[in-house]
C-alpha cells in the first residue's frame, strides 16, 4: 500500500512523492540511491560519490527533459510538461537567446519539465509507438499497478538506508513478480541493449530496486527484471528484454559492495574522518590496455 509522504521518511515503506522530493533525499542521515550505488562503484569512486551528494546544484540536459516528457506520457505520472519555444532565436527549439533561458529555468523553478517543441512532438510519437507495442503496452497497461512510486529500505547487512524511484509498481499479483523499467535510448543502443546495459550500470540499477522490493517482501527470491528500451529516433522501435539470472547476479554482487562502500564510508564521515570518501589507491598503480587492444598483438608479443 503506498503512503502518504511524511516530512521526513524514518520507516521502510512505499511513498509516493514528488521528483524534487525523492531527488533530496528525505530520509534524515541520508540514504543510498542507485544512481548513487554507480557513482561509488568502479570506474568511479566514493570521492566523486561524495562530490556529486553534496552539489547544490544539479546538471540538467535537454536530453534528459526529454526523457522524463517520454516517462510522463508513458507512464502517465511526473512533473508537468510546459513547451518552451525561443522564440526570438534563429531555431525556436535552440533555447540560446537569454528570455528563453530565463523561461526554462523559471519552468525549472516550479518543479516543471520545460520541452522544447520539436522534442514534444517526437516523445508524443514515441507514447504512440509504445502503445502500439503488444508487449510494452500490457506491461504499462493503466490500472495494472502505479507509476513513479519510491521505496524505502534498511539494507539488514550493513544498516545502511536505501531509496529507488520505480518506474513502475506491478499490483500484487499471486504469480512470479516482474520487475519493470522503461528506459529512451538511442538508436545505436536498441540494437546492441547488451552494451548500454552495461555502459549504464542499469543491471546494477534493477538489481538495487529487486533487492529494495525484496527487502520490502514485496517481490520474492525468483523475481525478474524486464526492461523497455524505446529508440529516440524514428520510427521509435521498442525492445523488451530480460536481465538474465547471470546478469542479476553480477549486479547483486555491485549492488553490495555499493552499500558495504556507503555505510563504511557513511560511519568514516560521522566519526570526522576527512579521508571518508576516498578517491583511488594512493600507491602507483600499474595499467593494462583493454584487453582488445592486447588481443590484436598476440602474434607480435609471442615471438
Amino acid at each position: 500500500m503506498t503512503t502518504t509522504l511524511p516530512v521526513t521518511i524514518t520507516e521502510p515503506g512505499v511513498y509516493d512523492m514528488p521528483d524534487d522530493v525523492y531527488h533530496a533525499d528525505p530520509v534524515p542521515g541520508g540514504s543510498l540511491s542507485s544512481t548513487g550505488a554507480r557513482k561509488l562503484l568502479s570506474p568511479s569512486c566514493p570521492a566523486l560519490f561524495a562530490h556529486w551528494r553534496d552539489s547544490e546544484e544539479r546538471e540538467t540536459k535537454a536530453a534528459w527533459d526529454e526523457g522524463h516528457a517520454a516517462h510522463k506520457l508513458v507512464l502517465g505520472a511526473g512533473p508537468e510538461l510546459v513547451i518552451v519555444a525561443d522564440e526570438w532565436g534563429k531555431d525556436p527549439n535552440e533555447w540560446r537567446t537569454n528570455n528563453a533561458k530565463a523561461a526554462v529555468q523559471a519552468v525549472r523553478n516550479r518543479g516543471a519539465t520545460p520541452v522544447k517543441p520539436a522534442a514534444m512532438e517526437r516523445v508524443h510519437a514515441m507514447a504512440d509507438a509504445l502503445r502500439g507495442r503488444r508487449t510494452a503496452a500490457t506491461l504499462f497497461a493503466p490500472g495494472t499497478g502505479k507509476p513513479e512510486q519510491t521505496i524505502v529500505w534498511r539494507d539488514a547487512q550493513t544498516g545502511a538506508w536505501c531509496r529507488a524511484l520505480l518506474d513502475w509498481l506491478p499490483n500484487p499479483t499471486s504469480s512470479r513478480f516482474i520487475f519493470r523499467d522503461y528506459k529512451t535510448c538511442a538508436a545505436s543502443a536498441i540494437q546492441k541493449p547488451d552494451r548500454v546495459i552495461d555502459d549504464l550500470g542499469y543491471y546494477v540499477q534493477a538489481a538495487f530496486h529487486v533487492a529494495g522490493l525484496q527487502a520490502l517482501g514485496i517481490a520474492g527470491p525468483d523475481a525478474a527484471a524486464l526492461l523497455v528500451l524505446q529508440s529516440k529516433d524514428p520510427p521509435y522501435l521498442v525492445r523488451e528484454v530480460q536481465l538474465d539470472p547471470i546478469a542479476m547476479q553480477i549486479g547483486a554482487i555491485r549492488v553490495r559492495e555499493a552499500q558495504r562502500l556507503y555505510a563504511e564510508c557513511s560511519a568514516a564521515e560521522r566519526s570526522g574522518d576527512p579521508n571518508a570518501w576516498p578517491s583511488w589507491s594512493d600507491d602507483v598503480e600499474l595499467i593494462s590496455l583493454p584487453g582488445w587492444v592486447e588481443r590484436q598483438y598476440e602474434m607480435e608479443l609471442s615471438q
